[in-house]
């Protein structure tokens, strides 16, 4: 098992992390690296065919298309970076996951009428990797 110093006292004591725990955070790293590549690629796919998605209609979040790939790109790839740093289990990585995961599920509702099913997809993504990240407790333990 994997051990937890907690501060706050002059002692350190070593608890242990449940089961479930590191699995909700190994969970949440996994999906965030996924959909960091996914929405990098999706960026890449926009880049380089400005004619790739059409908007649905009349929308108010009516970016050009290799605007929406440079957004995609860039909040991919810190996306997966801050997944790969997640699996460390330092709590700023994981605040910061959730910030992102937050700004992903916010950037592809506003993407709907560009690519829908993609979207509604990535944002339940979103929502595991939040629910994952704020799951996750260091300090439950495993009897």
């Amino acid at each position: 098992m994997i051990s937890h110093m907690h501060r706050g006292s002059s002692k350190t004591t070593a608890q242990p992390v449940s089961r479930a725990a590191m699995g909700f955070s190994i969970f949440a790293g996994c999906v965030m690296i996924l959909a960091g590549t996914f929405g990098a690629l999706l960026g890449i796919a926009a880049i380089s065919n400005d004619d790739l998605y059409v908007v649905r209609g009349d929308y108010i979040f009516k970016w050009d298309v290799s605007t929406w790939g440079w957004a995609h790109l860039i909040l991919g790839i810190v996306v997966a970076v801050a997944g790969f740093a997640v699996f460390t289990g330092q709590v700023w990585a994981r605040v910061i996951g959730i910030i992102l995961a937050v700004a992903s599920a916010i950037a592809n509702f506003m993407f709907l009428p560009y690519y829908p099913v993609w979207s509604i997809v990535i944002i339940a993504l979103d929502v595991a990797v939040i629910w994952g990240l704020v799951k996750y407790s260091p300090a439950s333990t495993d009897s």
